[in-house]
């Protein structure tokens, strides 16, 4: 759980440095590889964060440009990426007037209530959560992985 605005923006910079990094391996030939026929592609959960990240702005009560939930996936990754880098920004911006206090109120979310804070943290873990999906997704599509956290295979 996050207690000042500083601290998570932090985080968030550089957690969303790796995703950016991911989303810009993904090639359009390759979008549709998941793990089997017909669940989660790669495009999928590059658009899935997109989605959710709006989703935890709303309860966070933040200014997070997101899209409906008709909006039809973009035709290509790179619009995908270019709406993610719109979030990280909004994110940021957004955050960094957050109070302390505003840090420990209570927000619904999920059907329940958990401090700001809290959700904001949710948030970072579901982002790493599917990041490291479409990191195997990368890798069984032949593509190239980017160093995220460290050096991985094709950097060695």
């Amino acid at each position: 759980m996050y207690r000042t605005a500083q601290d998570f923006i932090a985080d968030w910079q550089s957690n969303s440095t790796g995703t950016v990094k991911v989303l810009q391996s993904i090639s359009e030939d390759k979008k549709h590889v998941g793990i089997v026929e017909g669940h989660n592609s790669l495009e999928w959960l590059a658009w899935h964060l997109v989605n959710v990240a709006g989703g935890f702005g709303h309860f966070a009560g933040l200014q997070v440009p997101a899209p409906g939930p008709d909006m039809p996936t973009p035709a290509t990754v790179a619009e995908i990426a270019e709406m993610y880098e719109q979030i990280v920004e909004a994110y940021t911006t957004e955050a960094a007037a957050l109070t302390e206090e505003q840090m420990l109120e209570e927000v619904q979310a999920f059907g329940g209530s958990m401090p700001r804070g809290q959700l904001l943290r949710l948030l970072i873990d579901h982002q790493t959560h599917h990041r490291g999906q479409m990191t195997v997704l990368l890798r069984q599509a032949g593509l190239t992985v980017p160093p995220v956290m460290g050096p991985t295979q094709e950097m060695q």
